[in-house]
């Protein structure tokens, strides 16, 4: 009869008993199997997580084409040699989010995913219709021992069997309660009889992992999808005016590569009004002075068909209307400011949104008259740049102004003057906020010997050189919305929630396996109580004790009914 020796057993001969493992593939097949098994792995599938993070860097460096075709016209004029190295592939740093790498980092995150994913379920899925594993023949090796002997030497041998088979049938009656899928064995080894339950829970543990990785997948797809499809757009308008749902209508336009101008609902928005509740001295929050409690524009909404509504926009309440939300995102004041030349015609009257700088709404004007002025009879281009204080006073210390409340209080305009070239036959784009002086005289000023204008509300001041006046008509409020239209949204939220869902099923939904053995002996029958944690699960010894005592009890009310 042979000798069983361990596989590691050496005898000399330079023969090894241990089992040699079957030889993998060579070539390019083996490679591909070598990179697909790295690929699908988990590490190399937060690695790539990590990478697409990082790789949205540098989209937010430098300016994107598809977000500020300006700023990127703006950085070729400025840095025309960094332009061309940057803008060259594969860099592509003007077009990131829609770059050879981060398109390649994309879609192997997606596909090391989707490869984890898949085996996983189907591994899951055959879990779920299998029994639980058999009862081990060694329970004292696991979780939470313990066992318990019942005496009764008088009864015979089916007598002693019977019982252990009713015990074992009151702890699974409780397992099942208990959510764990079940199954009863007799077994008879070396002549010693004993009946088991084996049981097993938390399979949701395993269906939120994967519910999680399946909610990444959707999300991955719900954004690339929506990258190609979804619109985003602002318009600032001033009270009495009115926006249309149109690409020309916009101050600033995002357009995707798929994105279909018809997907636009036709639709009209007047502001009515923007009503802005502030703190004032009256209401006794001396510590809260100035502080906003609440914006409401006041819309009304055309309809293509000819009907209207009003409506109410505020502040992380926006305007549905047909699926494309428009959200008030920031508001100010629009003097409304009336230029004429030297000859009287008026050449400029606009309301003119100033930029808030500060919470007492002190705020910055760019204006441009590109025609209708005329200096030493020659045709000139002028602009204007200044502050707009809606409560001015006078700092003691430098006699600078200020604002220290941020409603309508003592509205005052400065501005400086400038002429020359505006810059804007050149052809490059330029917003409509700055104004480029380089080329330009400034005519008015602190330091000059004509002051910076001062003009109120309702008042008219001389322009420098006798080329006309302007005239503070009246200040109305001006709010900026944003309209966006992206159908993928929607999905990203169900992707989210279920992968957020998927998440906490995975912490907090314990994987766990109990077996209760009656053995028959000489005496009686001798009960064993066991458990075993698929993970990490602290309370699972305490489980088990608990099961013990409420299965002894069960027995004891048997016994007595």
């Amino acid at each position: 009869m042979p000798v069983s020796r361990p596989y590691d057993y050496e005898d000399g001969s330079g023969v090894s008993a241990r089992p040699q493992p079957e030889r993998q593939g060579a070539g390019i097949l083996g490679l591909l199997r070598w990179f697909w098994r790295q690929l699908t792995s988990m590490k190399v599938a937060l690695i790539l997580l990590l990478l697409l993070a990082l790789a949205t860097i540098p989209g937010s460096l430098v300016p994107q084409r598809a977000a500020d075709p300006n700023g990127v016209a703006q950085f070729e004029v400025e840095h025309p040699e960094l332009f061309k190295f940057l803008d060259s592939f594969p860099i592509q740093a003007f077009d990131v989010y829609t770059s050879v790498w981060f398109s390649a980092v994309y879609l192997l995150l997606f596909t090391s995913l989707v490869g984890c994913i898949l085996p996983r379920i189907v591994h899951h899925t055959r879990a779920l219709f299998n029994p639980p594993p058999k009862t081990p023949s060694r329970l004292n090796r696991m979780v939470g021992f313990s066992q318990l002997s019942v005496k009764n030497e008088r009864a015979s041998d089916d007598e002693k069997l019977e019982f252990a088979k009713r015990s074992v049938e009151l702890a699974e009656q409780r397992l099942k309660k208990l959510r764990y899928r079940t199954v009863v064995a007799e077994e008879n080894r070396r002549g010693v009889t004993a009946v088991s339950v084996s049981a097993e829970r938390g399979y949701l543990r395993e269906t939120g992992n994967l519910l999680f990785h399946i909610g990444l997948v959707g999300v991955l797809i719900a954004v690339g999808f929506g990258s190609g499809i979804k619109f985003n757009g602002q318009k600032a308008i001033t009270e009495g005016e009115t926006m249309v749902n149109s690409l020309i209508d916009y101050d600033t336009v995002t357009t995707s590569t798929y994105f279909d101008v018809s997907d636009l609902d036709p639709f009209r928005m007047r502001l009515d009004s923007l009503d802005v509740d502030y703190v004032d001295v009256e209401d006794q929050k001396p510590n809260a002075l100035g502080n906003v409690e609440d914006y409401r524009a006041n819309v009304t909404v055309f309809e293509s068909d000819g009907s209207s509504f009003k409506s109410t926009i505020r502040v992380n309440e926006p305007l549905r209307q047909h699926g494309t939300p428009v959200y008030l995102i920031t508001n100010g004041y629009a003097p409304h400011l009336t230029m004429r030349n030297a000859a009287g015609e008026v050449v400029f009257s606009e309301k003119v949104a100033f930029l808030p700088q500060d919470t007492n709404m002190v705020s910055i004007g760019v204006i441009k008259v590109p025609d209708g002025f005329t200096r030493y009879g020659e045709p000139v281009q002028v602009g204007f740049r200044g502050f707009f204080y809606p409560t001015k006073v006078v700092l003691e210390d430098t006699g600078a102004y200020t604002s220290n409340f941020p409603d309508l209080h003592n509205p005052l305009v400065t501005l400086d003057m400038y002429v020359g070239d505006l810059g804007i036959n050149e052809g490059i784009p330029q917003s409509v906020y700055a104004l480029n002086t380089d080329t330009m005289e400034v005519l008015t000023g602190r330091k000059l010997q004509q002051k910076s204008l001062e003009i109120g509300i309702g008042e008219t001041v001389q322009l420098p050189e006798g080329m006309g006046t302007l005239t503070v008509e009246a200040v109305p409020r001006f709010a900026a919305f944003e309209v966006m239209h992206d159908p993928s949204a929607v999905w990203v939220l169900i992707s989210s929630l279920v992968a957020f869902g998927g998440l906490i099923a995975s912490l907090f939904v314990p994987r766990r396996r109990m077996w209760v053995k009656a053995i028959v002996t000489a005496n009686g029958i001798t009960l064993q109580y066991a458990g075993l944690a698929r993970g990490d699960d602290p309370n699972l010894p305490k489980a088990v004790g608990q099961f013990r005592d409420a299965h002894r009890q069960a027995l004891a009310d048997s016994a007595v009914g």
